[in-house]
């Protein structure tokens, strides 16, 4: 299995976060000075221009002011607040998309896997079909049938053979208990069940004109 990349925000976006974070909890008052980029690395524990790029945030925000000779000083905090509030904002969205495309994931495999056993188990059928009178003879849709488009209780399916469809197989999905507004279309393999007769009354029904074609 593919092993995702881990998605994390860049240090010096961090870096900026908690220091807004700070000013915003009082930590750090307008007019305060902070540390100059020098020591803003060894506080933090990165290289001097991941420290310069923090604190451009900073002062691209207006929330601190950078003067040559003087460091930084805090600007304000109400900048601050909203650079941690928007923050807060994009982390929570961006968790709420991980969790869903996680469950989306979990889903599809389940369902995938689910649709994988049921073509088997109809794949399988035709063995235990002499053994066991429940299990759905099938019947492909081709041009040659009238009722190409229609639904199944427009044909009125069941009244004219006495057999219930339990799935339909459409292209690679498997459309269980379809219900009678579901509609014949090209290529489709009806499964259905019924009593011994059942399977030639469906194919003379749906091909009154050509039932030989049919297997």
């Amino acid at each position: 299995m593919e092993k995702k990349p881990k998605i994390t925000t860049p240090r010096y976006q961090q870096i900026a976060t908690d220091i807004a974070a700070k000013i915003v909890d009082k930590q750090y008052s307008v007019g305060d000075k902070i540390y100059a980029r020098s020591s803003l690395a060894s506080t933090y524990g990165v290289s001097s221009e991941t420290a310069r790029r923090a604190i451009s945030i900073l002062s691209d925000l207006n929330i601190v002011d950078t003067t040559k000779g003087s460091g930084v000083v805090i600007k304000s905090y109400e900048n601050a607040l909203k650079f941690v509030r928007q923050y807060k904002d994009i982390q929570t969205i961006n968790n709420l998309k991980h969790e869903i495309m996680e469950s989306v994931e979990r889903q599809t495999k389940e369902l995938e896997h689910f649709n994988q056993s049921l073509i088997k188990l109809i794949d399988h059928t035709d063995r235990f079909r002499s053994i066991n009178p429940f299990v759905p003879f099938e019947l492909e849709i081709t041009p040659e049938t009238p009722y190409l488009n229609k639904t199944i209780e427009e044909v009125n399916f069941w009244h004219n053979t006495t057999a219930t469809i339990i799935a339909i197989k459409r292209n690679d999905s498997l459309i269980m208990s379809p219900g009678p507004y579901a509609v014949f279309m090209e290529q489709d393999i009806l499964y259905f069940v019924g009593d011994e007769n059942s399977q030639q009354r469906a194919r003379i029904f749906m091909y009154p004109d050509n039932t030989s074609t049919n297997k």
